[in-house]
C-alpha cells in the first residue's frame, strides 16, 4: 500500500507539472497577480486542467483495456491495436461520417464501439479455429485482421476526402482538448471502475473456459463483458483524442513482471502506470520542440518501443 500511495503522489506531481507546461504563461505567480480572473486563469480552466484530466483518463483506461484483453485471449501480445479493435472503431466512426455526417457524438460512439465489438468477437472466433502452437500466432492474426480493416478504412477515407480525419484518429493528440471536448472520457473511467469490480472474474477467465466453468462461472458472460468494456473504451478514446498505440501492450506486461496475473491486485498499478506514462510523454512532447508540440502517439511510440524491447531482452536473458 505505501508503494501505491507513492505512485499516486508521483502521478499528482506529473499532473501539476502538466498544468503549468505550455506556450502560454500559466504559473502560480501569474495566477496570483491576475487575481484568478484574467487570461491565465481562463487558460488554466479551459485548456490545461481538461487536458491533464483527459491524459489521465485515457491513459489509465487504455492500459486497463489491454490487461483485460490479454486475460481473455490468454496472450501477452494482445491489446486493442494488435487484434483489430482500434482499426474497427475507426472504420465505424468513418462510416458514420460518410453516411450521416451530422450525426451527434453518441451515435458516432455507438457505431465505433459496435464495430470494435464485432471485430474483436470475430478475432476470438478465429482463434478458436486455430492451433495456437506459438504465442506469436495471436498477434499475427490480429495484425492481419487489422490490416484488412485499415485498408478498407483508408480506401473509403481517400474516396470521400477524409484522409486527414483518419490520420487524426490514428495518432493520439491532446493539443485540441478543451473543456466540453473531453468529458466523454469519463465514460471510459466508469468502465475502468467496472473492470475492477469484476477483476476476480477476469482472473479466473484467464485460466481457460473449462476451469472457469468448473468453478461455476459463466465464461461466455465474462468474456462478453470484457469485450464490451474494451470496445467502448477504445471507441471513446479514438473519438475523443485518437488512438494511443501499444500502451495496453507494454503496461500490463511491466506490471505482470512485478505482481503476477491477479487482475484485482494488478489493475490499480496498471491504471496508475498507464496514466503516468501518457502524462510524461505529453509533457516531453511539449518541451522537446517548444513552442511546437510532438503528439503523444509519436512520443509514446518511442518510449513504448524501448520498454517493450527491454521486456523482450530481459525475458531472453532469463531463458538463457
Amino acid at each position: 500500500m505505501p508503494l501505491l500511495a507513492l505512485g499516486v503522489v508521483a502521478l499528482v506531481g506529473l499532473a501539476v507539472w502538466s498544468i503549468f507546461v505550455g506556450v502560454s504563461d500559466v504559473s502560480l505567480g501569474s495566477l496570483l497577480e491576475s487575481g484568478w480572473t484574467d487570461a491565465p486563469t481562463q487558460i488554466l480552466l479551459e485548456s490545461r486542467v481538461p487536458r491533464t484530466a483527459a491524459l489521465i483518463l485515457a491513459g489509465s483506461a487504455m492500459a486497463v483495456s489491454g490487461t483485460i484483453l490479454q486475460m481473455l485471449v490468454r496472450n501477452r501480445f494482445a491489446e486493442p491495436s494488435t487484434v483489430g479493435t482500434a482499426e474497427a472503431a475507426k472504420l465505424g466512426f468513418l462510416l458514420v461520417l460518410i453516411l450521416v455526417p451530422d450525426a451527434p457524438i453518441p451515435v458516432r460512439l455507438i457505431a465505433a464501439a459496435g464495430f470494435a465489438l464485432l471485430v474483436t468477437a470475430l478475432f476470438l472466433r478465429i482463434l478458436r479455429q486455430l492451433s495456437l502452437q506459438s504465442p506469436l500466432v495471436v498477434p499475427l492474426v490480429g495484425i492481419l485482421l487489422g490490416g484488412v480493416i485499415n485498408a478498407a478504412a483508408t480506401f473509403l477515407a481517400y474516396r470521400f476526402d477524409l484522409m486527414q480525419s483518419l490520420a487524426t484518429w490514428s495518432n493520439g493528440d491532446f493539443s485540441m482538448v478543451l473543456r466540453g471536448r473531453y468529458e466523454l472520457l469519463w465514460l471510459a473511467f466508469a468502465l475502468t471502475a467496472l473492470a475492477y469490480a469484476f477483476a476476480d472474474r477476469f482472473t479466473v477467465a484467464g485460466l481457460g473456459e473449462d476451469f472457469t466453468t468448473n468453478l461455476g462461472l459463466d465464461y461466455r458472460g465474462v468474456v462478453a463483458l470484457g469485450l464490451v468494456i474494451v470496445s467502448i473504451v477504445t471507441a471513446v478514446v479514438i473519438v475523443t483524442v485518437g488512438m494511443i498505440p501499444v500502451l495496453g501492450l507494454v503496461v500490463p506486461n511491466l506490471v505482470s513482471l512485478m505482481l503476477g496475473d491477479n487482475v484485482r491486485r494488478a489493475l490499480p498499478w496498471v491504471a496508475l502506470l498507464g496514466a503516468g506514462i501518457v502524462l510524461a510523454c505529453d509533457i516531453a512532447g511539449r518541451i522537446v520542440n517548444a513552442p511546437y508540440e510532438v503528439p503523444v502517439g509519436t512520443m509514446l511510440g518511442v518510449v513504448a518501443s524501448a520498454l517493450f524491447l527491454y521486456l523482450l531482452l530481459r525475458k531472453h536473458a532469463r531463458l538463457a
